[in-house]
């Protein structure tokens, strides 16, 4: 990747360059670290679903549509259930996207329920070698139904909006019977996410042939050395991982390379 003042960004893979460099997206895996991703355990249930949801573009590209489908199915059912309340529209308008909504909503919970299975595993075990003990993810969603939609028709039209769906599912995160949003400390969040990394790492790597550039911006801050250690040793032989720190004598292991930088220098230490 090229970045200059004054021109737009270029990229090239082998040294092959790409139309545009957007196109990185599909052809490397890059999985990425900041402070900032601590939100996916200890936000609310919207940022787990957009976490979830980009998870499954990467691990099933092919069904990757289904939530912007099912988003903008929603959104016509919600703008089309307005009408009706104001009166502007008949209750026979929303059919179709009641059904789009049923048809939609089914199949993006199927695909999450497929992509937790597939991290499950990987994620427990991560987060057991970094001392998070009995960790576990869990989805519950139910699919809506066309059923179940019509049967609470008055209470949407009312509120103006569909009440039931995989918009307002959670994917819960537990360490035993804890649930980490509300009684996980910042460390343990931390240990939750690198874990999800890890396992989703892992799976790509799975399905894809290779594995992923693995991006970890201040991921050793708060952790002690112990776990500094464990995670910079599973990191080894996770494929290409760049590792950001304010001093070098933080990272537990010899790097392959040591880059320092500056205000506008970049430098082998």
């Amino acid at each position: 990747m090229t970045i200059e003042l004054a021109r737009g960004k270029r990229a090239k893979v082998n040294g092959a360059p790409l139309r545009a460099a957007e196109q990185l997206r599909g052809e490397v895996a890059t999985l990425v670290f900041t402070p900032d991703r601590l939100a996916v355990v200890k936000g609310g249930p919207a940022v787990r679903r957009a976490y979830f949801d980009r998870v499954v573009s990467r691990l099933a590209p092919a069904r990757a549509r289904v939530t912007t489908d099912y988003a903008a199915a929603l959104a016509q059912r919600n703008a089309a259930l307005r009408r009706v309340a104001g009166g502007f529209s008949s209750r026979g308008a929303l059919l179709p996207w009641t059904e789009q909504v049923a048809s939609l909503g089914s199949e993006l919970v199927a695909v999450r329920h497929e992509v937790v299975a597939a991290l499950a595993p990987g994620f427990a075990a991560r987060a057991e070698e970094l001392g998070l003990p009995a960790a576990r993810m869990t989805y519950e969603g139910e699919p809506p139904t066309l059923e179940t939609l019509e049967q609470r028709l008055d209470r949407d039209v009312e509120r103006g909006t569909t009440g039931a769906g995989p918009h307002l599912h959670d994917v819960e995160l537990r360490s035993g019977a804890r649930d980490l949003r509300s009684f996980g400390s910042q460390g343990e969040q931390r240990l939750t996410v690198l874990a999800l990394l890890l396992a989703e790492a892992e799976v790509i790597a799975e399905r894809r042939g290779y594995r992923p550039l693995l991006l970890l911006d201040d991921v050793l801050s708060e952790l002690d050395p112990e776990r500094r250690r464990v995670l910079a040793a599973g990191v080894r032989d996770h494929g290409q991982t760049l590792i950001t720190a304010t001093e070098a004598s933080s990272l537990p292991l010899e790097p392959t390379q040591v880059l320092e930088v500056s205000p506008g220098l970049v430098r082998a230490a």
